[in-house]
């Protein structure tokens, strides 16, 4: 008995001192926690490009062209660090110079070791190991119409007169209607809405003929429209309600719907039409709300006014990460198969920018990258929920002592 008692109380004191030092182990991760690392030369990515050199030129060039409108001697932090943006438009051109030189792949990362300083986002704060989720977004092609004719019978509305966008006390985006007493109250829900169709009347812009095509081209902020003559024409982000994005994935998987794992945007699609009298619930589940205006040939703006190049730019959260300057991101990314299933994957090393941001995408953990239009697209954003990591490059100021 007394032995037995014995090795009870050392398989207690074990476990208590396994849940010790675990419990010590989750405190120093995340007081060591940052949202941004500075990287000493010996800790930076091998910067190997997987894609051609003309689209990181293309792109390298539209973000020239924001920083140019951007005020020179306003600073963009970097950690505990901060550079104006007079500083990143001259490393960015740096940068190009060095483009326009057509260097070698080995040479392009000499020239970018020996004169840039790399910043590692911190990632997923429950994470560790400054872990980023990747995730992609694509311009999507939906039949449509101008008119409300069977099947085109779910609207997509221009920005009506009633929304209001003002500038507060605070200095903060205000976004609402105004209600009985004059006051700016919050703007009316999708489920309101789509449920009184009278709200917005008048205010269509086309027909959608499937009520998840047109939730998912809120989700995407752009796309196109194949209307019946054949005709193709662009819609582009011109505005929101203002409430805050939810995740009908995320739904779905609280609810034991579907797998984490399994919660992509075809699987979601069949969920619905396989659960029609469950898919309006679903998708007022997300009260966000997305206006629309005609865009251009050229492609989605992003928010930064830029046209997004896809592969190359990316969509972050600008209040925890720096924009303004040339990102590096490692993932992977799966392959089509010839039967529409992830055939493998394959790896993910490139040049990026920040040129765009969305609701769904907040804090220093997730990236969303841009990948265009077409079947390759939308496969790869649709199974992009990867780990990742994404690097910051500026040009090493020549005050600043180098870490080595």
């Amino acid at each position: 008995m007394v032995q037995r008692a014995r090795l009870r109380f050392i398989a207690l004191f074990c476990l208590l001192a396994a849940a010790g030092c675990l419990l010590i182990y989750l405190i120093l991760i995340k007081e060591s926690y940052q949202p941004l690392y500075r990287l000493r030369q010996i800790e930076s990515p091998v910067f190997v490009d997987d894609m051609d050199r003309a689209s990181l030129i293309e792109c390298t060039r539209h973000h020239l062209s924001y920083l140019k409108k951007q005020n020179p001697a306003e600073s963009i932090s970097f950690g505990t660090e901060t550079y104006s943006n007079s500083w990143l438009l001259h490393s960015l051109e740096t940068f190009l110079e060095k483009l326009d030189q057509n260097p070698s792949p080995e040479t392009l990362k000499r020239f970018l070791t020996d004169n840039y300083l790399v910043y590692q986002a911190g990632g997923r704060k429950d994470q560790g190991r400054r872990s980023m989720l990747v995730t992609g977004y694509y311009e999507p092609i939906f039949a449509g119409s101008l008119t409300r004719q069977t099947p085109f019978l779910t609207p997509i509305y221009s920005p009506p007169p009633s929304l209001i966008t003002s500038l507060g006390s605070n200095g903060e985006l205000q976004i609402g209607r105004y209600g009985h007493d004059h006051q700016l109250v919050a703007y009316w829900s999708r489920q309101e809405i789509e449920t009184t169709c009278e709200l917005l009347q008048g205010n269509e812009l086309a027909f959608l003929k499937d009520p998840f095509d047109a939730f998912l081209l809120h989700v995407q902020g752009s796309g196109k429209i194949q209307f019946p003559d054949q005709s193709i024409w662009a819609v582009h982000f011109a505005g929101s309600n203002g409430l805050e994005y939810k995740s009908i994935g995320k739904l779905l998987v609280d609810e034991k719907a579907m797998a984490l794992e399994d919660a992509t945007i075809p699987a979601i699609r069949t969920y619905l039409q396989q659960h029609p009298d469950k898919q309006q619930r679903i998708l007022h589940h997300n009260p966000r709300f997305i206006f629309f205006n005609w865009g251009n040939d050229l492609g989605p703006v992003g928010s930064s006014g830029e046209v997004l190049i896809p592969g190359r730019s990316i969509a972050m959260d600008d209040t925890a990460l720096p924009g303004g300057t040339l990102g590096y991101l490692v993932s992977r990314i799966p392959k089509l198969g010839k039967n529409g299933q992830i055939a493998g994957w394959r790896p993910l090393t490139r040049f990026v920018f920040p040129q765009d941001s969305g609701a769904a995408i907040k804090g220093t953990g997730r990236v969303d990258v841009f990948f265009g239009h077409g079947e390759n697209a939308e496969f790869a954003a649709n199974h992009m929920k990867e780990d990742g990591k994404l690097y910051f490059l500026v040009q090493k100021p020549l005050e600043k002592p180098q870490l080595r």
